[in-house]
């Protein structure tokens, strides 16, 4: 009905002086308006909509893209932690081994060696008689210093008599005064003959039992410089004046081993720390020891302290004079750490190494102890939760942002 109405309503329009007589229907054309301005808004809406959704599309896509050009433009780097070093160190010194008692035996007499009882490795105990000397003229010596003193006493006993004699005639007054003094002055003077020949006498003595030579300790004989009808002089002086001794004993159940210690280790090394000893003759072998006793002075030539430890050789295992290498154990006074030897980074300022912090790159100095070959020892410079850069590049700067991509320990595989 509504399309033959706008039909005939156009119709008399175009006619001139003809109305339309029928009546005009105003809601239906105000509600087909509002539909039309309600589609019109529908489509504004769509078309704002995928305006704002490619908007934001984009700005993402821009953002996630500058994001990955920052990302990118950090350098990525690996790290490792330091590995804290042993709280002892182990050091290997050079030691000489020598017998805890050892002793040259020289000849207090002089004479011709008549005999010896021991030769080289004998062992021996403490008062066993090694050789004898004859000295002919220390027993002439001691023949006449006993005559003497058998006159002295002589000359004593007729002193004292006389003496006894004028102090009983002098209660008499069947004497001076003065003879009596003179008697006693004679007795005392014949008194003091007799003390110096009977010392002289006790000197010979002695000297006589020199020509025994015994053992001072038990030991085993390591060195025999004489034979029979050799001339021994007091004292075994050569011709050139040196002393030559007739024996040398030592004693081998316990031995003592010299060791220098640089000065650096000088304060870690204290009496009663252990020590191992290990020698060519025993390979894979360590014989125990302990640090008896040090100098308590740093030597002014070598700068080293010198140490003697103790050693307990009841079987004779080990021989005088041999040399050993010591292993000691010396605390560290102060913390240190190992690091890879490809963190090092070398300038002209000294040796450092990058680390990271917060997210940036901090280059820091390091001073260097021991060299292990693919790791090194650092004595001061690194804390125990340090980030080290791994391969560091030498445009590594403090300040340069980083990323970590890995971290591991020293010895974990790269």
């Amino acid at each position: 009905m509504s399309g033959i109405s706008m039909q005939y309503k156009s119709e008399v329009e175009k006619q001139p002086g003809v109305q339309d007589s029928r009546p005009w229907d105003h809601a239906a054309e105000q509600k087909k308006s509002r539909k039309g301005w309600i589609a019109a808004g529908i489509v504004l809406l769509l078309v704002a909509g995928v305006l704002a959704y490619g908007i934001v599309s984009r700005t993402r896509a821009k953002a996630a893209l500058s994001k990955e050009t920052a990302k990118t433009a950090v350098p990525p780097v690996s790290v490792v932690l330091p590995k804290q070093a042993a709280p002892a160190q182990d050091i290997i010194l050079p030691g000489n081994v020598q017998p805890f008692i050892t002793s040259p035996i020289y000849a207090q007499t002089t004479g011709y060696l008549r005999k010896w009882y021991f030769d080289i490795g004998a062992h021996v105990k403490k008062g066993q008689l090694l050789a004898v000397i004859d000295s002919p003229a220390i027993d002439q010596q001691y023949s006449q210093a006993r005559s003497n003193l058998s006159t002295a006493l002589a000359n004593l006993r007729l002193a004292e008599i006389t003496k006894n004699r004028y102090l009983g005639l002098l209660k008499t007054h069947a004497v001076a005064q003065q003879d009596a003094d003179n008697a006693v002055g004679t007795y005392n003077a014949n008194k003091a003959t007799v003390d110096a020949n009977r010392a002289n006498v006790q000197q010979f003595q002695e000297l006589k039992n020199f020509e025994k030579v015994y053992a001072p300790f038990d030991g085993v004989i390591t060195a025999r410089n004489t034979d029979i009808g050799d001339l021994i002089s007091s004292g075994n002086t050569g011709a050139n004046g040196s002393k030559t001794d007739l024996f040398h004993i030592s004693q081998p159940g316990r031995l003592r081993v010299y060791v220098n210690v640089p000065e650096e280790y000088s304060r870690g090394v204290k009496p009663g720390m252990s020590a191992q000893l290990a020698l060519a003759e025993f390979p894979g072998r360590q014989f125990q020891g302990t640090l008896a006793r040090t100098a308590e002075a740093i030597n002014l030539t070598t700068r080293t302290l010198l140490i003697e430890i103790s050693v307990d050789n009841p079987t004779g295992t080990l021989l005088a004079g041999s040399y050993a290498e010591v292993h000691l154990k010396i605390p560290d006074a102060n913390p240190t750490f190992l690091i890879p030897v490809n963190t090092l980074i070398f300038r002209a300022q000294g040796l450092h190494v990058g680390l990271v912090k917060d997210g940036k790159a901090v280059v820091t100095p390091v001073t260097a102890g021991r060299d292990f070959g693919n790791t090194i020892e650092i004595v001061t410079g690194l804390n125990a939760d340090d980030q080290i850069v791994v391969n560091p590049p030498d445009s590594l700067v403090t300040g340069q942002a980083v990323q970590i991509v890995k971290a591991s320990l020293p010895g974990d595989s790269q």
